[in-house]
């Protein structure tokens, strides 16, 4: 088998013609959002906040489950703006266990109220500071764009390195993995494989 055989065996055709990286396979939302989101370099503190929110709850589970919850949470968490959910009450956790739209799992719900505490301590007299803090970590770009599955890490050295720093800081569902999920989701690292037409854009 030739490399150019290994790369394809690596990326989807869809529907339309285009060929996009594996895990999308033939789900339009996922479609949409590889296309739109995954990838593309993505900044400001309430929006990374989010995204950090996101893939804590998805640990565990399939993307594509939060993609598809994705407006329930954020109607359910205030848009994700850290200044109210910080402010969450007892209530507003017995409201959300009890939302069936959203993933009812009281350790990630409560890591979530937290962990905009934190975000809020950390922006409050700086904008921008949580921005900065993840986007410090972005490694530099590859020399090579990744030609297969093998070729994405889970972990890196600098997803471990983000993970500690924001676990120093009292973040929680923050392992190594979830950070690497996070910079590749918000364009810290783009991991869109050669031969997907997202790499060419």
């Amino acid at each position: 088998m030739s490399d150019t055989d290994t790369v394809f065996r690596s990326v989807v055709e869809g529907a339309d013609g285009k060929d996009r990286c594996w895990w999308v396979g033939s789900d339009a939302e996922y479609q949409r959002y590889h296309d739109e989101e995954w990838g593309r370099p993505l900044h400001g503190d309430q929006p990374l906040f989010e995204k950090l929110s996101l893939e804590a709850f998805q640990a565990g589970l399939s993307w594509i489950t939060i993609l598809r919850r994705r407006p329930a949470f954020r109607e359910a968490f205030a848009g994700f703006d850290p200044r109210v959910v910080a402010r969450y009450s007892d209530a507003d956790i017995e409201r959300l266990m009890s939302d069936e739209r959203i993933i009812r799992n009281r350790a990630k719900v409560l890591a979530t109220i937290g962990n905009a505490r934190v975000t809020l301590d950390l922006t409050a007299t700086t904008p921008g500071r949580l921005d900065e803090l993840m986007w410090g970590f972005a490694p530099p770009s590859r020399a090579a764009r990744p030609q297969s599955i093998s070729d994405i890490p889970a972990i890196t050295p600098e997803s471990t390195a983000l993970s500690a720093e924001l676990r120093a800081r009292g973040y929680r569902f923050v392992g190594p993995t979830t950070a690497y999920a996070l910079m590749q989701s918000s364009g810290m690292v783009d991991d869109h494989l050669q031969g997907c037409w997202r790499a060419a854009s």
